[in-house]
């Protein structure tokens, strides 16, 4: 039998809310309808802080205890 992760809802949507900063930084970073200069000092940062914040939120989850069953 797998082992099944269990996440809360406020924990989900703060792992969402990361991996689309990432997106979105990744996004204005690739895109050209601004200048340069301006896709990098907001593109980079949302990049960065998305990817750096997603590390300790994944180990949070995935060192939560497992529930287990009582006989």
């Amino acid at each position: 039998m797998k082992d099944k992760l269990s996440i809360s809802f406020p924990e989900l949507g703060i792992l969402a809310a990361t991996r689309g900063m990432i997106g979105a930084g990744i996004g204005l970073l690739l895109a050209n309808r601004m200048s340069r200069e301006k896709r990098r000092a907001v593109g980079l940062p949302l990049f960065i802080v998305g990817a750096l914040s997603t590390i300790p939120i994944a180990m949070h989850l995935f060192s939560k205890e497992k529930p287990t069953l009582e006989a």
